[in-house]
């Protein structure tokens, strides 16, 4: 909450506060584990980039890592900055001035809720698969009823205490991870080699194909950065910050590469199929004997998501918090629990807005639901790391410890996020989701309209930000 006088704005910072230093490396690390939901790229994602990509998509995952360190160091040398938990709208804040500050946490906080949304109708879908493979095939009460029982799960974690909700999603990725790991370990005990000519000819690569799945790429990624929304309740978070920021990225990007290449050398190089299927690991899993795994691999893929689900909405609601204390939205946003010594508000906002667009997207069916939202959630993302690469130079530039590496290695990041959004629109996809970038752009206009407003009406407040953000 804030208490305005004269031209200045200065938060209250009476009462609760969040809950600092709370949470070690390996907590912090957690937040953003969990978000990017590395499970969820072999359960489903995947099918996208090997249907673009083809048997170069192991190539494709390794360049589009590169990417995203990029974007990571330039998020890292923000957050070795500015520990402050609207981390985003922080840093783009203090570099560009408070009005693109709160551009910038208005779009991270659609990206956060948007993939809280897909995951909650991601869930029933692996949920259904799971009680399909133990022979459950009509289950007492509808779907959607999980879904809702899911998040409300979520919301008594995020509400109760942050330092359970990063061990959890740590502990529930790990579990996760670890079985997609062994299982794929078992498929190549089944082949018994690790070489498959076919995607180390190189010579025989559709590069143009690499980079079209660049994009696609990308969205499996997003979240690597959510650690930073946690500065404030994290131990040494000039250090721990952007360590799990980078670590969290390169670990993905490692994942996502190495389990592309033993997918595809898994199906027998049959891309076609492995492009085209609903259930990709299990199908892989299948092929090799292993059928028995499927339920496993459905059990990782939901535990998976609540993981990402509690991270986002963690990570939503800290934004919120954040802007709420400045009064850019309402000041109940920056109230904090007194003693669970969190957002609670914020945080019943985040999960309300996921309840009503649950309910609403019913009829559509949970696997539209789950494209359609997770598209939306992605330019949300996107343009904030384009705005990052951009501010960490200049941030160096303030301070007089700008290089020309560093001015390289944010070009080569904007340029990247650049062909992300020119890929996302172009060549025009099918509908709906050839309207979806012009929804993200009016959501976009309203936060801008309203900023605007505020900005002529109550000038003071963008000004602090200048000054101070967190009090």
């Amino acid at each position: 909450m804030s208490a305005t006088t004269g031209t200045t704005t200065t938060p209250v910072t009476a009462g609760a506060k969040l809950r600092h230093g709370a949470l070690s490396i390996l907590e912090t690390f957690g937040q953003s584990i969990a978000v990017i939901a590395p499970t969820l790229t072999p359960a489903l994602n995947i099918t996208v980039v090997v249907s673009t990509a083809g048997i170069a998509c192991w190539l494709s995952y390794f360049v589009g890592t590169i990417g995203v360190l990029i974007v990571a160091a330039s998020v890292g040398i923000l957050a070795s900055r500015h520990a402050q938990a609207g981390s985003f709208f922080v840093y783009i804040g203090r570099s560009f001035g408070p009005y693109s500050g709160a551009l910038a946490g208005w779009s991270m906080i659609s990206a956060y809720i948007m993939t809280a949304i897909a995951v909650v109708q991601g869930f029933p879908i692996f949920l259904g698969n799971f009680l399909t493979a133990v022979g459950i095939t009509h289950p007492p009460v509808p779907l959607w009823v999980f879904a809702l029982a899911f998040l409300a799960m979520i919301c008594f974690a995020a509400y109760r205490d942050i330092k359970f909700s990063s061990r959890a999603g740590l502990f529930l990725e790990c579990i996760s991870v670890g079985i997609i790991i062994v299982i794929t370990a078992m498929v190549i005990g089944v082949h018994g080699t690790v070489i498959d000519p076919q995607q180390l000819a190189f010579s025989k690569f559709s590069y143009g194909s690499v980079f079209a799945g660049l994009p696609f790429v990308i969205f499996s990624f997003v979240g690597f950065e959510s650690s930073a929304t946690l500065a404030k309740e994290s131990g040494n978070p000039k250090k721990s910050i952007p360590l799990a920021v980078v670590s969290c990225a390169a670990f993905a990007g490692v994942f996502f590469t190495v389990i592309a290449y033993f997918m595809v050398f898994g199906d027998g190089d049959n891309v076609t199929s492995l492009g085209g299927s609903s259930s990709p690991f299990t199908d892989v899993a299948a092929k090799a004997g292993l059928g028995w795994t499927a339920t496993i691999v459905y059990f990782a893929a939901s535990i998976s998501s609540f993981a990402c689900g509690l991270a986002c909405i963690n990570a939503a609601s800290r934004l919120l918090y954040s802007m709420g204390r400045y009064q850019f939205l309402h000041g109940s946003m920056g109230v904090v629990h007194k003693t669970h010594q969190t957002p609670h508000y914020a945080v019943f906002l985040s999960v309300g807005i996921v309840l009503v667009a649950t309910l609403a997207l019913i009829p559509a069916g949970f696997l539209n639901a789950f494209g359609w939202t997770g598209t939306l959630a992605s330019f949300g993302f996107v343009i904030v790391y384009l705005a990052m690469c951009i501010a960490a130079p200049v941030e160096m530039k303030k301070t007089g410890d700008m290089k020309l590496l560093n001015v390289l290695i944010g070009a080569v990041g904007v340029a990247l996020m650049l062909f992300v959004i020119y890929g996302s629109v172009y060549p025009v996809p099918a509908y709906p989701f050839n309207i979806l970038p012009y929804l993200f752009l009016a959501y976009m206009m309203i936060g801008a309209v309203w900023f605007g407003v505020l900005k002529a009406k109550s000038p003071q407040i963008l000004a602090t930000i200048v000054h101070d953000m967190e009090g």
